[in-house]
């Protein structure tokens, strides 16, 4: 029997100011790659040229026995995956009911598939990194706010309308701060600018620190990953700042392993570089809001596909079908 050749799909990572690209194959493997700005486009069209004139540049040199089966995208935004459409997307402009699978297949005459951004995450690491070995995980992306992919019975669930798993908005306070989704939502206080603006308010309060020094005395350059150096180095208030965010994923992870009883936790994007500084504290308060049936049984892991799970989960949404 001849052997079928092996499949390749482009992943396409929109990003609010860089759009990725890569070819991909069955393996998670990246063969080439792309990318343009997501601003100064002439809209859907202008965008659509664009990833036109890269995918030609992806598969110029597609290795023997290797075809290109599909074309998958992760976006910001609100997505019905079933039907490939755009609802609106967070922070870009004109991208708002937009049917972009259909588009994309008209153009390519190849099968593609749209979802929300994080969920294409989220399967990149439960396909190829860190979720690999199971079949109920929580993905979890920490950055500028708090996104969410959920793995149930090893299949992405998006819910009725494929707006399942929006993590960030779950509340950990009814009295919390106010935000157009809700109340005391977890991204309200562990997001990149709120753990800056802890920082420096306690600085502004008198705080002894070493933040502003490494920060080169600059307030503009405290960022998360130089609280996170501080709190390697011993500084009690970086440290402090961690075990505040810890403490509030944990509350919401709690309530969330009741609810899911998930086999593990993947945890990527920027804050999760903080490494054991963020993963220590994380475990301990976790245990301290779960019974030992279910602290003893979740995992806590740090993703390890990096910058490359969005378009390595994008492409695998095509692999699906």
């Amino acid at each position: 029997m001849e052997k079928s050749p092996e499949r390749c799909a482009i992943g396409i990572d929109f990003g609010g100011t860089v759009v990725k690209m890569a070819r991909v194959d069955e393996h998670g493997d990246i063969g080439a790659r792309a990318s343009f700005a997501t601003a100064g486009l002439d809209g859907v069209d202008g965008w659509l040229d664009e990833v036109e004139r890269h995918v030609a540049e992806l598969l110029k040199d597609l290795p023997a026995g290797q075809e290109w089966r599909g074309i998958g995208v992760g976006v910001p935004g609100l997505v019905n995956y079933a039907k490939g459409f755009i609802y609106d997307l967070t922070n870009v402009p004109g991208w708002t009911a937009v049917p972009l699978a259909e588009k994309l297949a008209a153009r390519f005459n190849q099968p593609a598939r749209v979802d929300n951004d994080v969920n294409a995450m989220a399967l990149g690491e439960c396909t190829y990194g860190a979720g690999q070995a199971y079949q109920h995980a929580v993905f979890l992306t920490l950055g500028t706010g708090v996104g969410g992919g959920l793995l149930i019975n090893n299949n992405l669930y998006r819910g009725a309308y494929s707006m399942a798993g929006e993590i960030g908005h779950v509340s950990i306070d009814m009295n919390g701060v106010s935000a157009p989704m809700g109340r005391g939502g977890v991204e309200q206080y562990v997001g990149n600018r709120q753990i800056v603006a802890r920082a420096l308010q306690a600085l502004d309060e008198g705080r002894a620190s070493s933040i502003l020094e490494r920060a080169g005395g600059q307030r503009d350059a405290v960022t998360p990953k130089v609280i996170a150096e501080a709190a390697e180095a011993g500084d009690a208030l970086a440290l402090e700042i961690f075990d505040f965010v810890a403490d509030c994923l944990a509350t919401m992870m709690a309530s969330v392993a009741y609810l899911l009883q998930p086999q593990a936790f993947i945890i990527g994007g920027g804050v999760s570089a903080a490494g054991p500084v963020l993963f220590n504290p994380l475990r301990r308060h976790l245990n301290e809001r779960l019974s030992e049936h279910f602290a003893s049984r979740v995992v806590i892991k740090r993703a390890e596909l990096g910058n490359d799970a969005g378009v390595i989960g994008a492409a695998a949404l095509t692999f699906l079908e």
